[in-house]
């Protein structure tokens, strides 16, 4: 039987530990129940064996052991100290060891690390050197490698490192940090760890235990941001001899929007030209606040601005606040502004509400600098009136400039416009020609003013000159009148209509009067009716009848001759008459109704509303007119007068033609005239109170 011997002498240190040795010794006669049947079996075929049972053998050795220390001993029961037995180890773990052959004892070539393994399975094998045959069969046994307290407490997923946010109360989570020990954890408490605070109070503690950290007082983030906390770990639960590990947790505190921003400056100075735009730029200002990210984001308002003349926008970059011109400003009407200004947070919390009351807010004095503006006057537009025909040097009207800047320079004027005016330095403006209101009667000029100081400061205005009228025109007729009538015409009959005009204005309607010349008063043949716009001249008949220049035509009438005082034209002339046409029967012309007065008013009156008639359609008016009178058989031979009541073209009055108008009483009624409109006007009231009684 091959038996196991333990050194005790040099497992003494292992087995002073009895919590060590009771569990070792339960374990071996555990192993030795279990022994395997085939064991036994094989055990029976050596001879001298089958009377004694297999024994189980198993070495223990502590972890750590130097180098060729002593294991223990295998023997077998049959050796006598005869030297011709040699033993061998055999099996995986055989390199760990080295077995004297002679002596059967076991040595540890290298130290055992339990860690790296804590159970080696080795076969015994015992030759009889002299046979070559084994004296046993083979045993097997266990080298099992004891643990010791060899390994501190290492900490799992470092660095460790945690947020929470500022002022939180006391108790709140911050991380939990975890610790292994590498000791087998069922040998005494070689891996039972406890955790302990080496830095880090008072704001911080650490559950002994469980490894997580709370907080143990509230913090501050704008007086310190970042805590370093520093957690050792202890095995054996902190009993002497234990050994221990640390590891650093950083801890940083998350802002809260606990500050409300503060201008440090309680005065800003800013100055700005006059002449600055809407928009400009004037200065920054600066509130600080001790939070930061979002919660440090500002608003900036005007508090105190009631000419609304100053904003405040902010940078959202710098979080400044920057001064910005809103409208324009004049040095002359406010050379300083006092405003103030506030700040505060754009997003706040509702239960940090209270630490926001209060805004911050600073004084800023903006100074306006004077600026050379050209010349102002002293009315946007100006209107004068003069009458025309005044002579030269005729004042005109006066405008007035000023230099608003402080040196107040004086100031030059210039006209542009017409040649028919001129200014003086004083602003006077005069004639230099007569003034025609009948060729001129407004006149836009443009007077400009200019800095004696500064020729490149300069500004105008618009100057608008009326020419008043005065009566220097006599009145003109409208048109030449060339006036035709027959011979046979009735004492009182209208044959022409006269109006005049008048080339100067007046409020009213013109009103003219109308005589006969002084040399024709007493021989005329004609009267003038005055109706105070237009007349009327009818034919004044003599006392007796005028003779007439043909004699009637008898029903016996035959070929007559008749004298003519008519020079004709001479031997070349023959073709100018033929008596012929005489001899031919007569062809009677058909007598056209005579048209009433009321008709030849209407036709003339037509005629005296035209400025005068195309020229064209007039000529071609009077060729047919004379062809007509030509190609007439019946017409006499000398010259004679024909009357054409021609209306012209383009009458604005539609047509007035009393072409086709039947001869009845009703038309001597002037009434009509009341239904033509305003210019009628004159006339209806004329011939309705005149001219009807006489009908």
């Amino acid at each position: 039987m091959l038996r196991i011997q333990i050194n005790t002498t040099m497992n003494c240190c292992f087995l002073k530990h009895w919590m060590v040795v009771i569990p070792l010794l339960w374990y071996c006669l555990k192993v030795a129940e279990n022994l395997p049947a085939g064991r036994a079996q094989k055990e029976a075929s050596y001879p001298g064996r089958a009377k004694r049972g297999w024994v189980w053998n198993q070495f223990v050795v502590p972890e750590e052991m130097d180098t060729r220390q002593h294991v223990g001993r295998l023997r077998s029961d049959l050796d006598n100290g005869n030297s011709s037995f040699q033993y061998n180890l055999l099996g995986t773990g055989a390199g760990s060891f080295s077995i004297d052959e002679r002596t059967g004892d076991i040595f540890a070539i290298r130290k055992l690390d339990r860690e790296e393994q804590s159970l080696y399975m080795l076969r015994a094998q015992v030759i009889d050197t002299s046979t070559g045959k084994a004296v046993e069969p083979e045993s097997e046994f266990v080298v099992r490698v004891s643990d010791i307290n060899d390994n501190e407490p290492k900490f799992l997923y470092e660095p460790y490192e945690a947020t929470v946010p500022e002022m939180s109360p006391e108790g709140t989570f911050v991380i939990k940090v975890t610790a292994n020990d590498a000791d087998d954890p069922a040998t005494g408490y070689h891996a039972r760890i406890l955790y302990n605070l080496e830095q880090g109070q008072p704001y911080f503690s650490v559950e002994p235990t469980t490894g997580v950290i709370r907080i143990s007082s509230k913090m501050d983030r704008e007086v310190q941001d970042t805590y370093c906390v520093i957690i050792k770990a202890r095995d054996m639960l902190g009993q002497p001899g234990a050994l221990s590990g640390t590891t650093t947790v950083s801890i940083r505190l998350s802002d809260i929007n606990d500050n409300k921003p503060i201008f440090k400056e309680s005065f800003y100075r800013f100055t700005v030209s006059e002449s600055a735009p809407s928009g400009t730029s004037i200065g920054k200002i600066m509130a600080y606040d001790d939070d930061i990210g979002m919660n440090a984001e500002m608003d900036y308002s005007i508090e105190e601005d009631d000419s609304q003349t100053f904003g405040i926008i902010t940078d959202n970059e710098t979080q400044e606040g920057i001064l910005i011109l809103r409208k324009k400003i004049d040095f002359e009407n406010q050379s300083h502004y006092g405003i103030r200004a506030k700040v505060k947070n754009c997003h706040v919390d509702e239960e940090l509400a209270p630490a926001h009351e209060n805004a911050s807010s600073t004084y800023i004095k903006v100074q306006v600098e004077d600026e050379d503006e050209p010349p102002v006057f002293l009315l946007p537009y100006y209107i004068f009136g003069i009458p025309e025909e005044m002579p030269y040097g005729s004042m005109v009207g006066t405008v007035s400039a000023i230099d608003t800047d402080r040196r107040q320079s004086p100031i030059r004027y210039s006209l542009t416009g017409s040649k028919m005016f001129h200014i003086s330095d004083n602003g006077t403006i005069i004639t230099t020609n007569l003034l025609d209101r009948e060729v001129s009667a407004w006149y836009n000029l443009s007077v400009t003013a200019t800095e004696a100081y500064n020729v490149q400061q300069i500004s105008s205005a618009p100057v608008y000159v009326q020419v008043f009228n005065i009566n220097d025109h006599a009145p003109e007729f409208s048109q030449y009148y060339e006036t035709y009538v027959c011979e046979n015409a009735e004492f009182g009959e209208i044959i022409q209509i006269i109006s005049a005009i008048d080339r100067d204005e007046s409020i009213e309607d013109h009103h003219f009067y109308f005589n006969h010349s002084v040399e024709d008063t007493d021989n005329s043949s004609f009267i003038l009716t005055d109706n105070q716009g237009f007349i009327i001249l009818m034919l004044a008949m003599k006392q007796r009848r005028k003779q007439t220049l043909i004699p009637e035509k008898s029903e016996e009438f035959g070929e007559n001759i008749f004298c003519f005082d008519d020079e004709g034209g001479g031997e070349e002339d023959s073709d100018a008459f033929d008596v012929v046409e005489l001899r031919s029967s007569m062809v009677m012309r058909e007598r056209k109704p005579r048209r009433s007065k009321s008709m030849e008013i209407r036709s003339l009156y037509r005629q005296s509303l035209q400025v005068g008639p195309d020229s064209a359609v007039f000529r071609q008016f009077i060729l047919e007119k004379l062809e007509e009178a030509n190609t007439d058989p019946c017409a006499p031979p000398f010259d004679s007068l024909q009357t054409f009541a021609f209306e012209g073209t383009g009458s604005s009055s539609g047509s007035l033609s009393s072409i086709g108008s039947r001869d009845t009483d009703q038309e001597d009624n002037f009434d009509y005239l009341n239904d033509l409109g305003p210019r009628f006007k004159r006339l209806a009231c004329m011939f309705g109170s005149v001219m009807q009684p006489n009908n």
